[in-house]
């Protein structure tokens, strides 16, 4: 039967050479201490001097979990168990059992093992004695308790997780950019609000992307202008996620969806973010090898003889840097020529009043205007039901039930989705809106970073190279190059990097754009 501390010596023959353990799950003050591991250790301290029981080490471990849902090892607790199995205690204490386990595994491990040693057990102010079966089954019973507890403790954690997120309150690590104010007695959050220094820094990278920067060249800035926090330099994985991130126009995240509004204010308009997200998800700007673009036309230009249209690729042709067909190599251009070609004829595009025509409110784009006011529309309704169902009434009845909820995002999320694909058919990149129908478009050109260019092209012009007449001819005889801009038939929106497949053309079509 367990036995109180007082009466150790009276039943077992000491000395008592005591391990003290303590444990907690959080403590977000970093202390270790204030009603945590260091009462805990406090209290097992006066146990063992009021029995004369030599204390020979003590074991904590903060901010660690005992459950099966623990993310990170328990290394003191680890370290007390490899103590117990070489013999170097005989009694283990801790405050209560919930300290050493909360999972039946670990219970039967740390059993097994105390068993083996002859280590008794203690906490709560009781002794067992772990080779005895009514302690074993009072132990056992203890620790089913402090499991069950457990999952209790997490149940109501996610529960207020998944409220918190309906509320569009803000969770876990703080986006950069971002700072937040804590009540000073309770440390309870109050508000997520925008970083006065580093707020601008995001809108920045934001409006860098959607003016055809490159991420390469935003991330040199960043590093020269110094570290991301203390001792941490910008990285490219930084500068991805954040791009990716919808928090930062001011949307919740939950498991991965977007649950609605959020409570912290946007640094990144809507239209900006939804800019950049078709720039940074380009099948060209994922494929790419390198950061640093070189060449101008390299992944943009396509073979006009191969079927599937493979992309040209830089090549050393007998000293001079060319263009070649990435797969057969049956086509070729000097780099230097083909460059000047393609970028006189885009220049005399966008200054002319097709281009103008081109992006101008077409029908395509008033139906993509009336897709984006629905997407946003319906977006809106489904945020305010979601809001509706974390809120409750005098009766404590929710505003809107789950089954509802549940019934109107079934409805909504397919429509919403297809809204927003139907919104980003058309949309003018921003890089372009100060350009079109300009009439000194090759000066703006002349300022343009070679990543402006290129996110130029691909907006603008689909590029086939053909195969020369004969060998040895110097010039660009006509039809060589064929050039289809924006707006024209054959004008293909999306081109990704490598083989595709081009849709015939039809025998009473002319070739629209040769040159």
């Amino acid at each position: 039967m367990p036995i109180a501390p007082e009466h150790l010596a009276l039943l077992y023959t000491g000395p008592f050479d005591a391990y003290l353990y303590g444990r907690n799950s959080r403590d977000p003050k970093k202390r270790g201490q204030a009603g945590s591991v260091g009462d805990q250790l406090v209290e097992g301290r006066e146990i063992c001097l009021e029995n004369g029981w030599p204390i020979k080490r003590e074991f904590s471990d903060v901010g660690r979990s005992a459950s099966r849902y623990a993310k990170r090892d328990r290394e003191q607790f680890e370290e007390m168990i490899e103590g117990i199995e070489s013999g170097d205690c005989r009694i283990l204490v801790a405050w209560e059992a919930s300290r050493y386990y909360r999972d039946l595994e670990v219970y039967v491990r740390l059993r097994n093992v105390c068993m083996a040693a002859g280590v008794l057990l203690c906490y709560n102010g009781t002794v067992y004695d772990l080779s005895k079966r009514s302690d074993r089954k009072a132990t056992a019973q203890d620790a089913l308790q402090a499991e069950d507890e457990a999952e209790g403790i997490r149940d109501r954690n996610l529960r207020t997780v998944r409220l918190n997120a309906k509320a569009g309150g803000p969770h876990g690590r703080i986006l950069w950019g971002y700072a937040r104010r804590y009540d000073p007695d309770t440390g309870d959050l109050v508000e997520q609000y925008a970083h006065p220094e580093r707020s601008k820094v995001v809108l920045n990278i934001f409006e860098s992307v959607a003016a055809g920067q490159s991420e390469y060249a935003i991330l040199q800035r960043l590093r020269a202008g110094g570290e991301r926090l203390p001792g941490i330099r910008w990285e490219q994985h930084h500068l991805s996620a954040m791009l990716r991130n919808v928090g930062y126009k001011g949307r919740r995240v939950h498991q991965g969806l977007d649950v609605g509004k959020a409570t912290w204010p946007a640094l990144v308009e809507e239209e900006l973010f939804d800019a950049v997200q078709q720039i940074v998800s380009a099948p060209e700007r994922l494929t790419t090898k390198s950061w640093a673009v070189v060449h101008l036309l390299s992944g943009i230009a396509r073979c006009g003889l191969c079927e599937t249209a493979p992309h040209l690729k830089i090549l050393n042709n007998r000293g001079i840097k060319s263009y070649q067909c990435s797969e057969k190599y049956d086509v070729v251009m000097s780099e230097a020529k083909l460059d000047a070609y393609v970028e006189e004829a885009v220049i005399e595009f966008l200054e002319s009043k097709a281009a103008a025509a081109a992006f101008s409110s077409t029908d395509d784009q008033k139906r993509t205007a009336a897709a984006r006011l629905r997407h946003k529309q319906m977006q809106a309704q489904l945020d305010d039901a979601r809001a509706k169902a974390a809120e409750f009434g005098p009766n404590g009845q929710p505003l809107l039930s789950i089954q509802s909820l549940a019934a109107l995002e079934a409805t909504l999320t397919p429509k919403i989705e297809e809204a927003r694909v139907q919104a980003e058919a058309v949309n003018v990149p921003p890089l372009l809106r100060g350009i079109i129908g300009r009439p000194n478009v090759d000066a703006i050109w002349a300022d343009m970073t070679i990543e402006q260019r290129r996110a130029v092209l691909r907006a603008v012009v689909n590029i086939r190279l053909m195969k020369a007449r004969t060998s040895g001819i110097r010039k660009i005889e006509p039809g060589r190059v064929q050039l289809t801009f924006y707006g024209e038939p054959g004008f293909i929106r999306e081109w990704r990097r490598g083989p595709v497949q081009v849709p015939p053309q039809r025998d009473d079509e002319p070739d629209s754009g040769t040159r």
